[in-house]
C-alpha cells in the first residue's frame, strides 16, 4: 500500500507543479488568441471597405458613361424630331427622350449617393487601418511575452509530463480513476494532501485518523474535503524523485 500511496503523491506533486507552470503563463494564451481573432475581424472589415470603395469607383464611371450616352441620344432624338413626317413619329421620339432623361436623372441621383458614401468610407478605412495597426502591435507584445514564458517553462513541463506518464502506467487503474475523479471534481485540483501538524489543508483531523495516516498502510479519505490524506514523507520523497 505504501507504494500506491507514493505513486498517488507523485501524481499530485507532478500535477501541482504543472498547474503552477500554467499559472505562470496566466491568461496570455487566451489573450493572444483573442487578439488574433480581432486581427482577423479587422482585416476582414478593412478588406470589405476597400472592396466597396473599388466597386463604387467602377459604378461611378459606368454611371457617368451612361449619362454621357443618354445625353447624346437625347440630342440625336431632338434633331430627328425636326424632320419627322407625322405626330406618331414625333411622339415616339418624345417618349425616347423622356426615357433617356429619366435615366440621366436616376443615374445622377445614384452618383450623389456614391459621392456621399465615398466621403464616408475614407475615414472609415483610416479608422479601421489604425485599429488594425494597434491590434497587431499589441499582438506582437503579448506574443513575445508568451513566447518568453513558454521558453522558460516548456522544457520543465515536458519533462514532468513524461514522468507523469510513467507514474500512470505503474499505478493500478482503479486508483488512477479515483485520483482523476477527485482532481476533476475539486476547485483547486488537489486530490492528495499531506498531513501537516495533524491537519489537512488547515482542517484538523481526528486523532485516530492521524494515527492511521502515519501508519501508511491504507488510503485515508478526509471526511471534510473528500481528499486523500497521506503522510508528508510521501511528498518529501516525490520532491526528491521528481524534481526537474
Amino acid at each position: 500500500m505504501e507504494d500506491i500511496l507514493q505513486k498517488l503523491a507523485n501524481l499530485q506533486y507532478i500535477d501541482t507543479r504543472i498547474d503552477e507552470l500554467k499559472q505562470l503563463r496566466g491568461d496570455l494564451p487566451e489573450e493572444v488568441l483573442d487578439i488574433e481573432t480581432d486581427i482577423a475581424r479587422q482585416e476582414m472589415r478593412l478588406g470589405k471597405l476597400e472592396q466597396e470603395r473599388t466597386d463604387l469607383e467602377v459604378e461611378l464611371k459606368n454611371l457617368e458613361l451612361e449619362i454621357s450616352s443618354a445625353n447624346e441620344k437625347v440630342e440625336k432624338y431632338e434633331e430627328q424630331q425636326l424632320s419627322v413626317r407625322n405626330n406618331r413619329e414625333y411622339d415616339a421620339l418624345t417618349k425616347e427622350i423622356e426615357a433617356q432623361n429619366q435615366l440621366v436623372e436616376k443615374s445622377a441621383s445614384r452618383i450623389e449617393e456614391i459621392q456621399k458614401r465615398q466621403e464616408e468610407i475614407g475615414p472609415e478605412i483610416e479608422e479601421v487601418s489604425e485599429r488594425l495597426t494597434e491590434v497587431k502591435q499589441l499582438h506582437s507584445e503579448k506574443k513575445e511575452n508568451l513566447d518568453k514564458v513558454v521558453e522558460t517553462t516548456q522544457s520543465e513541463e515536458d519533462a514532468l509530463l513524461e514522468k507523469r506518464k510513467k507514474v500512470e502506467e505503474d499505478l493500478d487503474q482503479r486508483y488512477l480513476r479515483s485520483y482523476k475523479r477527485l482532481r476533476n471534481g475539486l476547485n483547486n485540483s488537489i486530490a492528495v494532501v499531506a498531513m501537516e501538524k495533524g491537519a489537512a489543508l488547515g482542517m484538523s483531523l481526528p486523532p485516530q485518523t492521524q494515527v492511521e495516516v502515519r501508519r501508511k498502510n491504507k488510503i485515508i479519505i478526509d471526511e471534510n474535503s473528500g481528499r486523500i490524506v497521506v503522510d508528508p514523507t510521501f511528498f518529501d520523497q516525490a520532491k526528491q524523485e521528481l524534481k526537474v
